[in-house]
């Protein structure tokens, strides 16, 4: 198999593994044979190994230049990702329902919106985050391919849900629309919102700098690229 039949493989796969489970209703039966933990614990898991073997697969595919790599490029998903990994820690249980991550059973609160004030979409601005960062460090066309279907993907998603939310007349859809935006800093000058929210926002900084830093050591092991220029 060529270099560039593996990476069309290990796309196709991964792209399939996220439209699939929609198609004939499976995703709904695998829920109700496994239940909700069972199935996104399973399908998180399957997710990070394709994951990984499409970053290797691009990076073993032909290098065919689009534009000239720079030092600061280089720099750029050091100082992004760490962030992105934050915002997915923080934004995991957020108060949106129609979200990738977010709460189903927790109600959104005008008055305490939690790190929904930040971001309705906080998982996705996290892939968005961590998919242009890495667009830009990677010049040549397979990575310019992997890494910008995976910055196309949240942005669609981030717009569909928005429909979906905007679509639905409950009380509590129209507040987490008038409320929040996909990102917002200003909930950080507020002291109000840091009472509301510093023990959780603090722990969960400090788990997603963690996981960050163990990405970060693992990455030219597993992805066999040193993060650093």
């Amino acid at each position: 198999m060529t270099d560039w039949a593996a990476f069309t493989l290990a796309m196709s796969a991964f792209l399939c593994s996220h439209f699939v489970p929609r198609l004939w209703g499976l995703r709904e039966k695998l829920i109700a044979r496994f239940g909700r933990r069972g199935y996104f614990t399973a399908y998180g898991g399957l997710s990070l190994i394709l994951l990984a073997w499409v970053v290797v697969a691009a990076g073993r595919a032909p290098y065919l230049e689009i534009w000239p790599q720079q030092p600061w490029m280089r720099w750029l998903p050091n100082f992004m990702v760490p962030l992105a990994f934050v915002l997915a820690t923080c934004g995991i249980g957020v108060a949106n329902a129609n979200t990738l991550g977010g709460s189903r059973s927790r109600s959104f609160e005008a008055t305490n919106p939690g790190f929904a004030a930040v971001s309705r979409h906080p998982l996705l601005l996290a892939l968005l985050f961590w998919a242009l960062a890495h667009l830009v460090a990677n010049g040549d066309l397979a990575h310019a391919l992997l890494f910008g279907c995976f910055a196309a993907f949240p942005l669609v998603a981030m717009w569909a849900f928005d429909k979906k939310t905007a679509r639905q007349s409950a009380e509590n859809s129209v507040d987490v629309i008038a409320h929040t935006s996909w990102l917002s800093l200003t909930p950080f000058l507020h002291v109000s919102w840091w009472r509301q929210n510093l023990r959780p926002v603090v722990l969960r900084t400090m788990l997603g700098l963690f996981l960050w830093a163990g990405a970060l050591h693992l990455h030219e092991r597993v992805i066999g690229v040193w993060p650093f220029p």
